[in-house]
């Protein structure tokens, strides 16, 4: 299945570094436009399922997710359900070692029915253009991820 969205950024931390930070849900507002955090439901692996909180103006919602790949330091992805557990689409965070840290890649595939894609969704969200908006968040995730990592390279 190839992503509806790709885009990737070099960052200098390691792989390690970078997968503790994409799969530190309780955090994830902090990389994330939309995303204000998540928590598990079970032990982090392979088949582990979070809850998503998301918000968009005074619009909040959450959401169920699954995790389908769990490969430390490698790849991280995972399935985004409604609360009523319609399927709408899949993350995806790749990471690849570099010689200056590594390549952070950010997949996103578009998933799910034509009902949730054009009435439920922009009614819970609040977005119109998912593939429109996910672009820019997934820039402004990139940028985060390689800002904190900057950071933390300036202050070592």
């Amino acid at each position: 299945m190839e992503p509806t969205i790709s885009r990737a950024t070099d960052v200098p931390a390691d792989a390690g570094t970078v997968w503790s930070w994409v799969t530190d849900l309780p955090r994830m507002g902090e990389l994330s436009p939309e995303n204000i955090g998540g928590r598990w439901l079970d032990e982090p692996g392979l088949g582990a399922r979070f809850r998503g909180r998301n918000r968009n103006g005074d619009l909040q919602w959450w959401t169920r997710v699954r995790v389908v790949a769990f490969e430390e330091r490698h790849r991280f992805a995972f399935d985004v359900r409604t609360p009523i557990g319609s399927r709408v689409s899949r993350w995806e965070y790749v990471l690849t070692p570099t010689a200056d840290g590594c390549r952070v890649t950010e997949n996103w595939y578009r998933i799910g029915s034509w009902v949730v894609r054009k009435f439920m969704g922009p009614r819970v969200t609040g977005r119109a253009d998912r593939p429109g908006y996910n672009v820019r968040s997934i820039e402004h995730t990139l940028a985060a991820i390689k800002a904190r990592a900057e950071a933390q390279a300036a202050a070592a």
